[in-house]
């Protein structure tokens, strides 16, 4: 893959998407595939505001001027993929499903265990704790921002998407990955920039990985599980009130299938990469392929033609 035209100035894009013509299986005759990642939209917008709540928090610790400009560009790209996934919402609402118990997780989860105080505990909010906690809240996100980056570049990849799917939902979710793919390196490098140590940088972030990936996997499937369980298909209702494995093997089967969702194997891979001592995000995407699908999304040259 390019790994080249990296260094450029990283541009939030105030894209807009109307959901009012987009039927519930966005993608036709998939409804696996379409409640798995339509949970993305329940997952995303409390997860990125936490990312941008955390970094404004870390931008008076970065001492390098070019790092800076990218954390600040990264901020803004967030917040505006954390309101557009909040709109898709209110799509998932018209048809009927409901996920209050699934964001009430969510929320916990970033609000509380990963907010100011550390793992939700008042008595450890302590200011000699400040600075750890928040570099290792860092570092998770640079663990996060390593499946968002792999995921971006799959999608541009993609191709079964863009063939029937619903355009606004793809446009959405091609747009956001995109920008994963643009600011990919963000997080590791800011993770990296305030370790003290290479050892005690690439210790951590195995450490912390070994925390994150069961979380990510568990949170994207448990938001499938919620939408499958309201699903008419009585299949689905089965799959959504069963077993982590089971999702997990019927990921990997529809993935191989038709391509519209990446398998696990495919996310293990990635985990495992990230375990070399000489891993950079860097070599997981093509910039030049996701800012040429920037240049040609509907949402990206209309937000452009506003400004």
């Amino acid at each position: 893959m390019n790994a080249a035209m990296t260094n450029h100035p990283l541009k939030a894009r105030k894209v807009q998407f109307n959901f009012d013509q987009t039927p519930l299986y966005w993608l036709p005759d998939d409804p696996f595939s379409t409640h798995l990642i339509n949970g993305i939209h329940l997952l995303l917008p409390e997860g990125e505001l936490w990312f941008c709540r955390v970094y404004n928090k870390a931008l008076p610790l970065v001492t390098d001027d070019a790092l800076r400009e990218d954390v600040v560009g990264f901020i803004r790209q967030e917040a505006v993929h954390s309101r557009a996934h909040s709109e898709a919402q209110g799509y998932l609402q018209r048809h009927g499903l409901d996920s209050d118990a699934y964001l009430e997780r969510v929320n916990w989860l970033f609000k509380n265990l990963l907010g100011e105080q550390p793992l939700g505990v008042a008595a450890l909010q302590q200011p000699g704790l400040e600075k750890p906690w928040l570099i290792l809240r860092v570092g998770i996100i640079a663990a996060i921002e390593h499946f968002t980056g792999v995921l971006g570049q799959w999608a541009m990849d993609n191709t079964s998407w863009e063939a029937d799917g619903d355009p606004t939902m793809v446009d959405l979710f091609k747009w956001h990955l995109a920008e994963e793919v643009e600011h990919r390196t963000v997080a590791f490098d800011l993770f990296q920039h305030l370790c003290e140590t290479e050892l005690g940088f690439y210790v951590s972030r195995q450490a912390l990985m070994a925390l994150v990936f069961p979380l990510i996997v568990y949170f994207i499937a448990e938001g499938g599980r919620t939408l499958f369980r309201q699903d008419d298909s009585p299949r689905l209702r089965r799959l959504g009130k069963s077993l982590l494995p089971r999702v997990l093997l019927e990921l990997e089967r529809v993935g191989r299938k038709n391509g519209n969702v990446p398998t696990f194997s495919f996310l293990v891979r990635a985990t495992l990469r990230w375990l070399s001592p000489g891993f950079h995000p860097i070599t997981e995407g093509d910039t030049r392929q996701a800012l040429a699908y920037l240049a040609r999304s509907p949402a990206a040259q209309a937000a452009a033609s506003t400004h």
